[in-house]
């Protein structure tokens, strides 16, 4: 009897550490994507959120860039716009992001707060060892 209850106690543990372990994915094992895009150099760029998710107001945000097997590649600077043109009577609207380098090259936290919902234009810069690059990224904000 003992051994049963020891066999299942096992595999709850087993099947627990599965669902809350987290996986590695396209934005760097950092959150959920929310857009994607090569960022030239043999580079991929990923906008990211816990969610996946980008809203009206304040987000944290990831700002990822990786090589053709994913792992994170180190750009040395980078920098992130949030860029919604004239629309009408609305002034275009320019929200930058402020981002932080983190323990692992290539891999950026950021802060922002958009001033509304609707489609942003994403402008990613960065500048260093792995070269120069410009990146626009359409995303929506709820």
């Amino acid at each position: 009897m003992s051994k049963i209850i020891l066999t299942i106690s096992f595999i709850s543990l087993v099947v627990f550490a599965v669902a809350c372990g987290g996986s590695s994915s396209s934005s760097g094992g950092v959150g959920k994507a929310i857009k994607s895009g090569p960022a030239g150099n043999n580079m991929t760029v990923t906008l990211s959120s816990a969610d996946g998710v980008l809203r009206d107001g304040q987000n944290d945000i990831t700002l990822s860039f990786t090589d053709a097997s994913g792992k994170p590649v180190d750009v040395g600077a980078a920098s992130l716009n949030f860029h919604m043109p004239a629309m009408g009577t609305m002034p275009v609207m320019n929200d930058a992001a402020t981002l932080t380098t983190t323990a692992t090259p290539g891999i950026y936290n950021g802060k922002v707060k958009l001033q509304m919902a609707g489609e942003w234009q994403a402008q990613i810069t960065y500048e260093g060892a792995a070269g120069n690059g410009k990146v626009n990224l359409p995303v929506m904000a709820q």
